[in-house]
C-alpha cells in the first residue's frame, strides 16, 4: 500500500518540518522586540543572539546616491535597475544561443513567457498591433518582475558601503529595490504614456487629437447662427461647449494615467519592502517566509497589472481603425 505524500514529503516528515517551524517561530518571537518587551514585565531577560538579531528599520523614501557622474546622482536604486537588465540581457543571450527543437529548460521558460505575452497581445490588440506593441509590453513585464524578485533575494539589502556626507562618514546599502525609486516607476510611467499615444498618432494621425478638441458643433452652430437659425444654432453651440469641457476631461484623464501608473507601482512595491522590513525586526526570520510568499507574488502581479494597463490604453488609442477599415470593405 503506497503511502499518501502531501507536496512530495510523507505525513511524518510534513509534521516535523512543521513542528520544527512552529517552535522557531515561538522562539524568535519570544526572543524578538514584542516578546522581550513581554517578558520585561515579569522580569524576564531573553533576548536572540546577536547574529540572529535583525536591526531596527530605518526606511527611507528617497533612493541614497552612491556616486556621481558629473551632476548625475547614481543611486542604489540605480545599480540595482542596471543589474536587472544585465540579468535580462543575459538570460536572454544563454536561453537563445542555440535554439533547439527539443528545447532546453532555460530555453523552455523563455519561450512560454514569450509565448504567453504575445497571445495576450494579440487577443487584447489585435493580431497586427498586438505583434507591434508587444516588444514594449514584454519588456515592461520583465523589468517591473525582475526588479520586484531581484530586491527579495536574502541579505539583498544588507550590504552596505561607506559614503562621506556632510564630513561624515555614512552607511548606506549598496542594493535597492528599483520599484521604490519613484523616479524609475515615473520613467516606465511616460515610457507606457508615449507608447499608447505614439500608436494612436501612428494609426489616427492629426485626428487622434479630435478627442480632446471637437469643434465641431460650435462650427455648426456659428453658421447656423449668421444663417438666422438662432433656435438650432443656440443648441449646437451648447452642447459644443459640453464637448469641449469632455474632451478637456479626457485630456486630463490622460495625464492621470501618469499619476495613477507612478504611485501604484511605487505605493505597493514601497509598502511590500517596509512591511517585510517591520516582519523581520519584530518576528525575525520564520514568520518573513510567508511575508516573502506574499511579496513574490505582489510582484508579480504588479508586473502583469502595469504591462497589462500599458495594453490596454494602447489598444484603446487604436481603437476604431479596424473597424472602419471594415465598413470600408463592406461599401466597396
Amino acid at each position: 500500500m503506497q503511502k499518501k505524500k502531501l507536496l512530495g514529503c510523507s505525513f511524518p516528515v510534513v509534521i516535523v518540518i512543521a513542528v520544527v517551524l512552529l517552535v522557531a517561530m515561538l522562539f524568535t518571537l519570544v526572543g524578538g522586540p514584542i516578546g522581550s518587551k513581554l517578558l520585561d514585565k515579569f522580569g524576564v531577560k531573553f533576548q536572540l543572539p546577536d547574529w540572529m538579531a535583525v536591526p531596527r528599520p530605518a526606511p527611507a523614501l528617497a533612493a541614497e546616491p552612491l556616486f556621481h557622474i558629473g551632476s548625475l546622482p547614481v543611486t542604489n536604486t540605480l545599480v540595482t535597475a542596471w543589474i536587472s537588465i544585465a540579468i535580462l540581457i543575459i538570460f536572454a543571450a544563454v536561453a537563445g544561443r542555440k535554439i533547439k527543437l527539443i528545447p532546453s529548460r532555460i530555453q523552455a521558460s523563455l519561450e512560454f513567457v514569450v509565448t504567453t505575452l504575445l497571445n495576450l497581445c494579440e487577443s487584447i490588440a489585435g493580431p497586427k498591433y498586438g505583434r507591434q506593441v508587444f516588444p514594449v509590453i514584454a519588456t515592461i513585464f520583465l523589468f517591473v518582475f525582475v526588479n520586484a524578485w531581484s530586491s527579495l533575494i536574502p541579505g539583498f539589502g544588507s550590504i552596505t558601503v561607506a559614503i562621506m556626507e556632510h564630513g561624515e562618514l555614512v552607511k548606506i546599502p549598496l542594493l535597492r529595490g528599483a520599484n521604490t525609486d519613484i523616479n524609475i516607476p515615473l520613467a516606465l510611467a511616460i515610457v507606457a504614456f508615449v507608447t499608447a499615444w505614439g500608436f494612436g498618432l501612428k494609426v489616427h494621425g492629426i485626428k487622434f487629437f479630435k478627442q480632446f478638441v471637437q469643434t465641431g458643433k460650435i462650427w455648426l452652430g456659428t453658421k447656423q447662427l449668421f444663417k438666422g437659425q438662432f433656435k438650432n444654432a443656440i443648441g449646437n453651440i451648447m452642447f459644443g461647449l459640453v464637448d469641449l469641457f469632455v474632451g478637456f476631461l479626457e485630456f486630463l484623464s490622460q495625464l492621470i494615467r501618469l499619476v495613477s501608473f507612478t504611485f501604484r507601482l511605487f505605493g505597493n512595491m514601497t509598502a511590500g519592502e517596509i512591511l517585510l522590513l517591520s516582519i523581520s525586526f519584530l518576528v525575525p526570520w520564520v514568520l518573513s517566509i510567508a511575508i516573502y510568499g506574499l511579496e513574490m507574488l505582489v510582484g508579480f502581479v504588479q508586473a502583469l497589472a502595469f504591462s497589462l494597463l500599458t495594453l490596454i490604453f494602447t489598444s484603446l488609442a487604436v481603437a476604431g481603425h479596424e473597424e472602419e477599415g471594415h465598413k470600408e470593405q463592406a461599401t466597396h
